[in-house]
């Protein structure tokens, strides 16, 4: 019943672990019957009372120790859901104690789990949640903090006073406390104190909304509350073989896409004005659209140009727009530059009722030093590395993961079925790969530390992403993981019981650099180079392989992808239709970054939105119509998709004409005598009778003319298709008589049904 003014210094100075040991209620003995004593520590109240609603009473409280730490006795056996009572000079108001609620959120083995690392939905413990606790609404937050001295809960509703909302700490380093009467949309920080009693205030690493930079608080939200209308989508996903997929990416930063003006009211769900939509960077005027208004104009646009997914450079909570996203400081929160978590549900559930997939961007290579953030969190090296030879990037100034910590990854794990789970996004892209598979990434001698066997290969971090994989296609089959590896890591996209990391798609790094150079130079110097085209095939199916065109690429003085093109401008775009025409007819999945379909001159630049002006120019339009034809193409074909990483989906009729400059292939349909014949002339002159072996006789429509007239090319080609002749060439027993077009890809066909009906009619 007694305490010391040591005991109540240790409350008013914020140094006690446990604050329930104090305050709130506690059950007493007082002449020989039950009684509760009540304490209270209300730093800016100068009178309190205890009020009971059940009876009706008031108890006035006394101070101890302290004019702003209270106490009565109240000779009751029961006291539930009391409420205090306190003037503040002239103002009074009423609320019930954090310290009455002593139920846990937290079970022993939630903890257990948390703390050996397989706790895959702990964001539904940890951070800020609604919660009804004794009938009394308001929200739980749940901290992880081993090292911590103390940990308060910070905000509007206590006037960032660290002193108010004390938590208690758990025997994982988890601290909690329930704080009745708040709710949605409340902003809160953590202030940590460290054994030294320095101060770090903190957003929650689990939080799931933020303020919009340059604010840095959290935000309660309720992720319950979207009415999703996607099941049928995802139940299709989960019964479908994605790598038997077409799958065409467009990649999309959506803040730089398309702006909209101040002029016009963003719309969100609420329907209020909203802060998140200009930022100074932009043009005069400028915002950004919302989740909402991309809903509308992003989604119809790519729809109509035929891909089948949308790829989102990362919408996690970012402070640096020139970041692109890609320095993470909220890994559970969407960023609110475009709106709430709501908003961006409203987004994906669109993207799947128009036949979209929806990919977001993962970075879990690296994490800033914002001091909002995850560096030093609780006063201690918690997250990354304590040694920068480990946990450091020198050259992006960010931070690395402490792979092997089991809360660690048990945070990054539960953030990709985060994603899955609560915003039913059907893949991830994982960023920089090769910077967690390798402790010398772009360190020099001296700079790094050798794993246990000597070695340069990051042991930890390859579990880590084992892991990551097997539990995600364990709990969401259909999904895509995608890794950006830019090395030869074996078995990337190998499954994990191959021993494999398991993703199921790999960017093909090699591929993309081989053809950007080849398409760079002048055509004449081509021929010296034609193992820049075929080499990909020696290579092509020994990981599930991605083509990407990204972001990476017309960026940093790199020019955007038309530029990169030699020769005057329609030889520019003639090159650019060359190319994405072998992109989408060489094994593997398809990935553009936007703009590169109507072909923007200027490199890509976060602050600005795309060119769309220049679709008033017919090459730009011409370009962006070639665009969606190779993609209604691709879909249509299961020659050109069913069998991407397979070598009896493929075959060279041709690839030695370096003379020319010309290659020829077949892609062939898994489980059908369906197959599609290609031909490239990567030089401006054109072959008038070019001689190409296929294996069946008939008439071969031309699908894509690369040149085309429709598409601004010079219209040479072969009038719709061509009969192959009984004459053997390229060890074939038939070959076609080809006018190949400057600077062009030819798909051609076998049409059974025209050859049929001639036969038929020349038999009769």
């Amino acid at each position: 019943m007694t305490i010391t003014p040591e005991q109540v210094d240790r409350i008013i100075h914020n140094q006690h672990h446990d604050p329930f040991e104090i305050l709130g209620s506690h059950l007493i003995e007082q002449d020989g019957k039950p009684a509760w004593i009540v304490r209270a520590y209300v730093p800016s109240a100068n009178a309190a009372w205890v009020v009971c609603p059940s009876e009706k009473t008031e108890y006035p409280m006394e101070t101890l120790h302290n004019p702003h730490f209270f106490q009565c006795v109240i000779p009751t056996s029961e006291l539930v859901n009391y409420q205090l009572r306190i003037r503040e000079g002239e103002h009074e108001r009423v609320f019930y104690d954090p310290y009455s609620f002593k139920s846990p959120h937290l079970t022993d083995f939630d903890l257990h789990l948390y703390a050996e690392g397989n706790h895959h939905r702990i964001y539904e413990k940890l951070g800020a949640h609604l919660t009804k606790l004794d009938g009394v609404e308001g929200v739980y937050f749940a901290i992880w903090a081993p090292n911590a001295r103390n940990v308060s809960v910070l905000g509007d509703f206590n006037y960032w006073d660290g002193r108010k909302h004390q938590m208690r700490r758990g025997i994982t380093g988890i601290w909690e406390l329930f704080i009745p009467g708040l709710s949605v949309g409340t902003h809160y920080k953590y202030e940590i104190k460290n054994s030294a009693g320095h101060i770090y205030e903190k957003s929650d690493p689990f939080g799931f909304e933020q303020e919009v930079r340059p604010k840095t608080a959290s935000i309660v939200a309720d992720l319950e509350s979207y009415t999703w209308q996607d099941t049928d989508w995802l139940e299709q996903r989960r019964r479908s073989d994605s790598l038997r997929q077409p799958i065409s990416v467009y990649e999309v930063h959506l803040g730089s896409w398309m702006h909209g003006s101040f002029d016009q009211p963003p719309q969100l769900a609420n329907g209020e004005p909203g802060t998140s939509v200009g930022v100074a960077d932009l043009k005069p005027g400028a915002r950004f659209l919302t989740y909402r208004e991309l809903a509308d104009r992003l989604i119809p646009y790519v729809k109509k140009l035929g891909f089948t997914h949308i790829e989102l450079l990362p919408v996690a909570e970012h402070p640096f727009d020139g970041s692109w996203g890609y320095q993470v400081v909220g890994y559970y929160a969407c960023t609110s530059r475009y709106g709430t978590p709501e908003d961006l549900m409203y987004f994906v559930d669109q993207c799947h009722l128009n036949g979209l997939g929806v990919i977001i961007d993962w970075v879990p290579g690296h994490f800033p030093k914002d001091g909002h953030g995850l560096a030093f969190f609780d006063g201690t090296h918690l997250y990354e590395h304590s040694d920068p030879r480990q946990g450091e990037h020198l050259e992006w100034g960010t931070l690395v993961f402490n792979y092997g910590r089991h809360e660690v990854s048990n945070y990054l794990i539960a953030n990709v079925l985060f994603w899955f789970d609560k915003y039913h996004i059907d893949g991830i892209r994982v960023d920089a790969v090769a910077s967690m598979l390798y402790l010398d990434y772009c360190r020099e001698p001296g700079e790094w530390l050798p794993n246990q066997y000597g070695g340069r290969e990051n042991l930890e971090a390859a579990e880590f992403i084992r892991h990551m994989n097997s539990l995600l296609f364990s709990y969401f089959p259909g999904a895509l993981a995608i890794a950006e590896e830019s090395t030869s890591y074996p078995m990337v996209s190998w499954p994990t019981y191959a021993g494999g990391l398991g993703f199921n798609l790999k960017w093909n790094m090699g591929w993309m650099h081989d053809m950007l150079d080849y398409f760079h130079m002048d055509p004449w110097f081509r021929q010296f180079h034609q193992d820049n085209v075929t080499f990909s095939i020696m290579y092509a199916f020994s990981e599930n392989f991605m083509l990407a065109l990204s972001h990476d690429e017309v960026v940093h003085g790199k020019s955007n992808l038309i530029g990169k093109m030699p020769g005057d401008e329609w030889q520019k775009f003639a090159n650019l239709r060359c190319l994405f025409t072998y992109m989408f007819t060489h094994p593997g999945k398809k990935t553009l970054f936007m703009g590169m379909e109507f072909g923007q001159w200027s490199e890509w630049n976060v602050w600005g939105d795309l060119e769309w002006q220049l679709l008033q120019y017919e090459p730009h339009q011409t370009l962006q119509n070639f665009v969606a034809d190779l993609n209604h193409l691709y879909r249509q074909e299961p020659a050109l998709y069913t069998q991407d990483f397979s070598g009896e989906g493929f075959e060279w009729i041709d690839c030695s004409d370096n003379r020319h400059s010309v290659v020829s292939f077949i892609r062939k349909a898994d489980d059908s005598e369906e197959f599609i014949l290609i031909v490239c002339n990567f030089t401006p002159q054109p072959h008038s009778h070019y001689r190409v072996g296929v294996p069946e006789l008939g008439f071969y429509t031309e699908l894509i003319n690369s040149d085309a007239r429709k598409y601004g090319g010079s219209n040479m080609g072969n009038l719709g298709g061509k009969w192959a002749e009984e004459w053997s060439f390229h060890n074939r027993p038939y070959s076609l008589d080809l006018c190949l077009p400057p600077l062009a890809t030819l798909v051609l066909k076998l049409d059974r049904e025209k050859t049929q009906a001639t036969r038929s009619l020349y038999n009769s």
